[in-house]
């Protein structure tokens, strides 16, 4: 098994080598990772935990928006295993703020690291399967992406987009014995805060009470992925409350669920407020 994970090198990008490394641990013909990120000394750490856990792996710098680094990184992968299994289009960072408080340059970010780059490995990656005859796709989303919360515009348009994305490789890419699933967890444990920007303090404020109330680790989702992987299943939800959500969006009138959201919006803004 040849499993290509960006941003592999820290978070739920980790917590899935982890994870994988210890599903094919004993397995015939073992498991081998690619971690490629841009942070050179947690990659090495990484590959360093994941060599005691008796898989084979390395660590590539790649910076997603560089479509040459993008470009070494799918010759690099080619060169060494001659092919590739599965891809995780890990690698993402967090925005935050309203309609107002987003600058357009904030927007251009995200969408150039969660969308574009997801769109260059894709691209970098499709011709070795095509050759080979077959790979998965794994790309992770966000609850955000199908149930989105105020105050965190770009980050819920570009987590859609994922989605979108994906349903669409899905049915572009079946003809070619490629498969692809879109992964799209709820808040958890995990360093996702550390590269969020927003200009209102609040904010950050909102997504670290997220995080720090999530009852879930990387680890467990990290689990549930795999569990759900081992099935093809395509639309991956990782939280119970996640699929809670996603239900009542699918099942109750529209208008109804707007005004749902729209008593928990007011309930937002006055904490926000706040902490102002």
């Amino acid at each position: 098994m040849r499993v290509l994970i960006t941003g592999g090198a820290t978070g739920l990008g980790q917590a899935i080598a982890f994870k994988w490394a210890e599903k094919w641990k004993g397995k015939e013909g073992g498991i081998e990772i690619c971690i490629a990120d841009i942070n050179q000394e947690r990659g090495d750490e990484t590959v360093n935990t994941l060599t005691t856990q008796g898989a084979k792996a390395f660590y590539v710098y790649c910076d997603i928006t560089s479509d040459s680094d993008v470009e070494t990184l799918a010759q690099t992968i080619e060169a060494r295993w001659g092919g590739i299994d599965t891809v995780f289009n890990n690698a993402g960072v967090a925005t935050g703020g309203s309609l107002l408080d987003e600058t357009i340059d904030q927007w251009q970010w995200v969408f150039d690291i969660n969308v574009l780059g997801m769109v260059r490995v894709s691209r970098a990656l499709l011709p070795i399967m095509r050759k080979q005859g077959g790979g998965y796709f794994i790309n992770i989303a966000s609850q955000a992406g199908l149930t989105p919360i105020p105050y965190m515009g770009s980050y819920n348009a570009v987590k859609a987009a994922v989605v979108s994305f994906s349903e669409t490789m899905k049915l572009e890419l079946a003809p070619d014995n490629i498969n692809v699933s879109v992964v799209c967890p709820s808040f958890f444990k995990t360093n996702l805060d550390e590269s969020m920007r927003s200009n209102n303090p609040a904010s950050h404020k909102m997504i670290n009470k997220f995080f720090a109330k999530a009852d879930m680790t990387k680890e467990d989702v990290a689990e549930s992925i795999y569990q759900q992987v081992s099935k093809k299943q395509f639309l991956i939800l990782t939280h119970k409350l996640g699929k809670r959500a996603f239900l009542l969006k699918k099942l109750l009138p529209t208008q109804r669920y707007i005004s749902n959201m729209l008593n928990q919006t007011k309930t937002m803004k006055r904490s926000m407020e706040k902490q102002n």
